[in-house]
């Protein structure tokens, strides 16, 4: 059976990846004692270089095991591509940063900064990247992309998703990525088709 050790604690990343990897094959679990371990710093260019550069480092706290770590976000033409690699990160940039004692509210925030950056443009279309890496040991030993293209919507529809679900819809279902079928949406997601591009890599 090959075992994945993913390098997030991101709840719905984590229930993403497990839907995609539907196979008796395969089992996903978090990295141990990930919450310990510093975070490196995400300093790359591009998806590509976060994802490999956070493989490697987070496969070094389990040699001999594979170590899968991902970098995605959106990207807005009418932004020039932003908020890109900087999508988990959108608001804390433009100020808003949450208090110490609050309840984390950065999807909340992200969400509300992006609709003030697109307010009064008409042309909004956009996408989901996502990159994974698996690394072993410290060196890699696949890549694997995905996207998928919608536009961003002028106040945000559906309860479920995470990140910028519910203001990115999907024109041909006429649904927000929060308003799908967790199992719908992992056909359609650029995480689902990242790592059904990645396993074979693997197995």
């Amino acid at each position: 059976m090959l075992q994945l050790l993913v390098a997030s604690s991101n709840a719905g990343k984590l229930e993403e990846f497990r839907l995609a990897a539907n196979d008796e094959s395969v089992r996903i679990e978090v990295l141990p004692a990930l919450r310990t371990i510093p975070a490196p710093a995400e300093d790359g260019a591009s998806f590509e270089e976060n994802a490999i550069l956070k493989a490697i480092y987070y496969s070094q706290f389990a040699p001999g095991h594979i170590v899968l770590a991902d970098d995605s976000g959106l990207e807005v033409d009418a932004l020039q591509g932003a908020p890109g690699i900087r999508s988990a990160r959108f608001a804390a940039d433009s100020g808003l940063v949450d208090s110490p004692d609050a309840n984390d509210n950065t999807d909340v925030w992200n969400n509300i900064v992006l609709l003030q950056k697109l307010e009064g443009v008409t042309e909004r279309t956009a996408r989901y990247q996502c990159v994974l890496a698996a690394a072993r040991s410290g060196r890699v030993l696949a890549t694997a992309a995905g996207s998928v293209e919608g536009v961003i919507l002028e106040a945000p529809h559906g309860t479920g998703g995470f990140g910028y679900d519910p203001l990115f819809y999907l024109p041909e279902l006429d649904q927000t990525m929060a308003d799908l079928d967790p199992a719908i949406k992992l056909s359609l997601s650029h995480r689902g088709r990242a790592l059904e591009e990645l396993l074979p890599q693997l197995l």
